[in-house]
């Protein structure tokens, strides 16, 4: 079942999610965009883009060891600001993450999922944002990474703070067995907790 805004925003009061910092403004205000949507809510990207290095010959292999130390080892990244956001050009892979933090604890009498979606505008300039591996399991908590590819015929400007996609929270029927991933906390782009 995925939660309405105003069951978002019950979860929140239950301490079921939690953001940090949290989107506002948690009603529609004249003047203001909303983050929550009638059945999602609307993350912003965070401050900075990371990418794998194209001058070296390299194969991925991540039956070596995972992501983490395969993408740190193989990587550049940029901090990015309003006056200087980052041009992602046609064809290009970039992760990054959402500037909030999301918290799905697990609770013995009710837990929450997630999903995360790109935003229907940036998808039809031809920008794809997490696009294969969209769950977010109960018990996760940390900033999402976001693989980010310009599909599109012209380059788009990504800034800090800017609406990137939406998480769409469902109820999880039974308590899981916790079960955290390589990127439970992870503080940038690549995985990496540091």
């Amino acid at each position: 079942m995925i939660l309405s805004n105003t069951a978002v925003r019950d979860a929140m009061a239950a301490g079921l999610v939690a953001f940090d910092p949290p989107p506002e403004p948690l009603l529609p205000e004249p003047g203001r965009e909303c983050p929550y949507q009638t059945s999602a809510v609307d993350l912003r990207l965070g401050e900075e883009v990371s990418w794998f290095k194209v001058d070296r010959a390299f194969t991925i292999d991540l039956r070596r060891g995972g992501f983490i130390p395969t993408f740190s080892d193989n990587s550049d990244s940029v901090r990015i600001t309003e006056e200087q956001p980052y041009l992602l050009r046609p064809g290009k892979l970039v992760l990054a993450q959402t500037l909030e933090t999301v918290d799905l604890p697990l609770r013995e009498g009710r837990s929450l999922a997630a999903r995360i979606e790109g935003r229907s505008s940036y998808a039809r300039c031809g920008m794809l944002v997490h696009f294969t591996a969209p769950t977010i399991h109960a018990g996760y908590r940390g900033k999402i990474t976001l693989e980010i590819i310009n599909f599109g015929p012209y380059s788009i400007n990504l800034f800090p703070k800017m609406p990137i996609c939406q998480l769409i929270i469902e109820e999880v029927c039974g308590l899981p067995v916790r079960n955290d991933s390589q990127f439970q906390d992870q503080k940038r782009p690549g995985g990496a907790k540091a």
